[in-house]
């Protein structure tokens, strides 16, 4: 990887940067907004990593960035439409600087920015720069552009080069003022093409990153802290990156690979697809200690009939058999997944197909939602599409039941004794928050000093979203 320490830009206004240490550019402030998935989280530290090499120091406020980035997402409806008013605003604030003599740069990175390219630029003039999530590596070479008065900048290609390579260390640090969890992305992009979903057109084809690339930044995280690690993939158990012996692992063995990292105590993933759920990974649920007992699995349907409308390429049939051969490896695995109701052409004994699966599985936490049409993809040209009314009134239902089923998951923990990891303080005085080994959220009144560590904990309350809980040490005490 080239050395960024002579190549630093200046800002609009400011002077030539110099390779000088003593004489670049201080004190530049950046703020980055990010919407959306936990790969953009990523993302969005990954830009961080960039650009504190550039010697940029992240701010709360956009008032007292000198750049600020919108690190944007379009799965969620009216995306799109939301960055443009935040914009919107952006725009006058970057007015009122400019009377005071201050240079704002404004770009926006991620999903909506691959999808809108030049349009962006058309309706918003006030951007700078636009590039997509496959080119953030290249910040360097876009504020250097900016700061010789280009404007204007656009770069949705999807580059010949592995932005993983080119990026700069991952600064673990940063993550760990979050608490001592991190995302580690280890695949990009998906094949699948769902009739419904941008992705494989806003991230583009699958990428695996290298094992031993993956490894070495899971050790690095590790060193500086960081005991539980999820790693991530908009389709993460497509996972194939070359291993030790130069063929294609997948996400079970890289797994058990990550499982031999002393002081790693948990391991995650999201998201999966069911057609990608192999052996080597199913064992792995049974097998591997740390890998946690809780798992994301998309469903999207139960109908056949809307399944194969969304090129899903599984059925509900094959999907509850996959059930049966995960739990039989792991029996104490809580199971999640996502809906979409109202999706063009389902009728309501598909709908009913739906519950009738959500009521076999039985669903620990499950997100859902009413569908929209996003622009270029397969569905949204659908004529058939379900009126505004009956999405809402299906999406009440299933949510009603899906929160049900969470109630009782929730409930089935009470007397139980877990592990749970605090990462958080809570909201009141001398509470510290946690994750047990389903996610859930675990409030508890601890010292300050357990933050950050594994700590049993006796479940006494399970609520609607979080459980309730004691040192399990403490009750023993008593």
């Amino acid at each position: 990887m080239p050395d960024r320490s002579d190549t630093v830009p200046a800002l609009p206004g400011e002077a030539a940067p110099s390779s000088r240490p003593q004489d670049r550019p201080k004190d530049r402030k950046v703020f980055i907004k990010t919407y959306g998935c936990q790969m953009n989280v990523y993302d969005s530290e990954r830009m961080s990593d960039v650009l504190g090499d550039m010697a940029f120091s992240e701010t709360e406020t956009p008032e007292d960035a000198d750049l600020v980035i919108l690190n944007t997402c379009h799965i969620r409806e009216k995306a799109a439409e939301k960055v443009y008013s935040e914009l919107g605003r952006l725009r006058l604030l970057k007015e009122e600087r400019a009377k005071a003599g201050k240079e704002t740069v404004i770009g926006v990175a991620g999903c909506v920015a691959q999808a809108e390219g030049e349009e962006m630029i058309r309706r918003a003039p006030v951007v700078d720069m636009v590039f997509g999530p496959q080119a953030y590596h290249r910040l360097p070479q876009f504020l250097e552009k900016a700061a010789r008065g280009e404007r204007g900048l656009v770069e949705t290609d999807f580059p010949v080069e592995d932005k993983f390579d080119e990026l700069p260390a991952a600064k673990a640090q940063k993550t760990l003022a979050r608490g001592k969890t991190a995302f580690l992305t280890v695949q990009e992009g998906c094949d699948k093409f769902c009739t419904f979903c941008v992705v494989p057109y806003t991230r583009g084809a699958e990428y695996s990153r290298p094992v031993s690339r993956i490894e070495a930044e899971a050790r690095r995280l590790v060193d500086a802290g960081v005991r539980e690690v999820t790693l991530l993939g908009q389709n993460v158990n497509a996972f194939h990156g070359e291993g030790a012996d130069g063929k294609p692992w997948s996400l079970g063995r890289l797994v058990t690979v990550l499982a031999d990292i002393e002081g790693l105590e948990r391991i995650r993933y999201t998201t999966s697809h069911p057609r990608d759920m192999d052996d080597e990974l199913i064992q792995a649920h049974g097998a591997v200690e740390k890998l946690m007992p809780y798992l994301h699995l998309p469903v999207q349907s139960g109908s056949d009939k809307i399944l194969e409308a969304m090129n899903r390429q599984h059925t509900a049939e094959s999907y509850l058999r996959l059930i049966e051969r995960i739990r039989k490896s792991r029996p104490d695995i809580a199971l999640s997944s996502d809906f979409i109701v109202g999706f063009p052409g389902e009728t309501e004994e598909d709908f009913e197909a739906t519950l009738a699966l959500v009521r076999e599985v039985g669903y620990a936490q499950a997100y859902s939602f009413k569908y929209s049409p996003r622009p270029g993809t397969p569905a949204s040209n659908e004529e058939v599409q379900v009126p505004e009314e009956v999405k809402t009134e299906r999406l009440a239902r299933l949510q009603a039941l899906l929160n049900e089923q969470q109630n009782v998951f929730n409930a089935s923990c009470e007397g139980r004794t877990l592990p749970v990891l605090f990462d958080r303080k809570g909201r009141k005085p001398g509470q510290l928050v946690g994750r047990s080994p389903y996610l859930q959220s675990v409030h508890v009144e601890a010292p300050e000093e357990f933050f950050g560590q594994l700590v049993p904990v006796k479940i006494l309350r399970g609520g609607a979203n979080s459980l309730e809980g004691a040192l399990a040490a403490s009750l023993a005490a008593e």
